[in-house]
């Protein structure tokens, strides 16, 4: 992987083990020699990433829409800082630039995104890894849920072990690095039409 893209929280959270997380995230990032790909925001654990990226001498890329240039406040320090007009360009930048994928904690965009790309990837759109940062267990009800899903047949084992899962961010981008895409689901059939 040369470029990886952390999607997270435009807010710091409760608890300093989410600022630590970051900063851990964006220096391990830049340790492997690997580009950032983030949300373009200079606020919240998107900043902190940014900014410990930047710190380590790392290569960061910036996607912001411009109506959120402003709220999120578009980061000064990132040169490679791509402004488009929707959501949709923002996110499909993100995943045309970023050869794998980690969620970190935060909101209902981080879901979204994080939900979006894993589903690409179990339709065959992209073999590229997609993992949670579990930080202090903030994914541990979702994990639980995710797992109902796969015991109640609404999601094919394989495609939930799809997602890597660390509370480390070393171990993470390794476990990404040495993961084997399983597959695309399978094609409906007429009956399931």
């Amino acid at each position: 992987m040369k470029s990886i893209c952390v999607y997270c929280g435009a807010s710091r959270g409760a608890a300093d083990q989410y600022g630590a997380a970051a900063r851990a995230a964006g220096a391990a990032i830049a340790g492997r020699g690997m580009r950032l790909v983030y949300g373009g925001g200079r606020v919240g654990l998107m900043g902190i990433v940014a900014d410990a990226c930047l710190d380590a001498g790392g290569a960061v890329t910036g996607i912001i829409p411009d109506f959120l240039a402003v709220r999120e406040v578009a980061h000064q320090r990132v040169q490679d800082m791509r402004i488009v007009e929707t959501m949709h360009e923002r996110k499909q930048q993100m995943a045309d630039l970023s050869d794998g994928f980690i969620a970190m904690p935060g909101g209902i965009g981080t879901m979204e995104e994080l939900f979006e790309i894993w589903t690409w990837s179990q339709l065959g759109r992209h073999d590229k890894p997609v993992g949670l940062l579990n930080v202090g267990g903030y994914f541990d009800p979702l994990l639980a849920f995710l797992d109902r899903m796969a015991a109640e047949g609404f999601v094919e084992q394989r495609h939930r072990d799809m997602l890597a899962v660390s509370d480390e961010i070393e171990v993470l981008i390794t476990a990404m690095a040495e993961q084997d895409h399983p597959g695309a689901v399978a094609a409906l059939t007429r009956a399931q039409v």
